[in-house]
């Protein structure tokens, strides 16, 4: 039997060990974003994705001509009035790459949000609820899932046209069953701890448990599903321009420039490579810091299990 002396020695910290995970993921999503930083290729995909953010911010600003505007002769080769060449119609092709990344950023990340924000909420909603709930959700979600994402969104685009908004809206949409599934599988492990309980004990409404207690605690899982969904929105709406159903001429888009001159790969290659590596550079930079975190992620929770 123990002794009142060693039951007085208890340490209270250790006396409390099934919140103490608890309170450690709760400061995850800043421990994770430290812990990611320290490996390279996270570096590496922030100096990516900072470049690509900074041509698109400050490119209009930098571009020797406008994006419309006819410099020389098609596909001409680089030269002082066109740095990197013109493209099929004699523009510069300089000059639409850098007011090209705007446009493909921008629509990425609204569509990242939508996917993000409705797909978390129906996750939510998913793990907190009744069984019939859960499953009705997610099968319905489960249907959307069938269909291939860039098919679904070029059936949308064919039917209702190339318009910016719904661009956004078809790719975001695509991104909710597989957000769901992933803050469901996060969030079924939250709903039954203790906390979670203390909090319906007292009374707190349904709404303000999953804001308050569940969606904190599965943060930095979301953040990192999120880097893969803007790599997947910027490589959508790229190839929807590409095939012609996404933002349409004259507007300068990095998917749109690689439609427009492929036809002239051999004579002024510029035209297209210049495209494809910004949009090789922004997808592998999203995919390079979200593959950090997760490593950082898997790295944190080793600690926490021999602790």
């Amino acid at each position: 039997m123990t002794s009142p002396s060693q039951t007085e020695q208890v340490d209270p910290e250790q006396a409390e060990t099934p919140d103490l995970p608890v309170a450690r993921r709760q400061r995850e999503w800043l421990q994770t974003p430290k812990a990611a930083w320290k490996l390279r290729r996270t570096k590496i995909g922030v100096a990516f994705l900072v470049f690509v953010f900074v041509i698109a911010i400050f490119g209009p600003m930098l571009a020797p001509h406008s994006p419309t505007e006819f410099v020389g002769a098609s596909f001409q080769l680089p030269s002082r009035v066109a740095t990197l060449g013109t493209d099929y119609l004699g523009r510069d092709v300089l000059s639409r790459v850098l007011y090209g990344g705007r446009t493909t950023l921008v629509l990425a990340l609204v569509a990242t949000f939508i996917g993000e924000f409705f797909g978390l909420l129906l996750g939510l909603i998913a793990a907190y609820s009744r069984r019939g709930v859960d499953e009705t959700v997610m099968r319905l979600l489960d249907v959307v899932l069938a269909f291939p994402a860039i098919i679904f969104a070029l059936l949308i685009v064919s039917v209702a046209g190339p318009n910016p908004w719904l661009i956004v809206v078809a790719v975001g949409f695509t991104h909710i069953p597989a957000v769901a599934r992933v803050s469901r599988g996060v969030a079924l492990r939250i709903v039954n701890l203790d906390f979670v309980k203390a909090a319906e004990a007292l009374g707190m409404p349904k709404l303000s448990i999953m804001w308050s207690e569940i969606l904190p605690n599965i943060t930095t899982p979301v953040l990192v599903d999120s880097g893969i969904r803007f790599a997947y929105s910027i490589s959508i709406i790229a190839a929807l321009s590409f095939l012609g159903f996404g933002l349409q001429p004259p507007l300068a888009d990095w998917g749109l420039m690689i439609n427009e001159n492929r036809i002239g790969i051999s004579a002024q290659p510029y035209a297209l490579l210049a495209p494809i590596l910004m949009i090789a550079i922004a997808t592998i930079g999203a995919n390079l810091v979200s593959d950090g975190m997760s490593r950082a992620i898997i790295g944190l929770d080793r600690k926490m299990a021999n602790q």
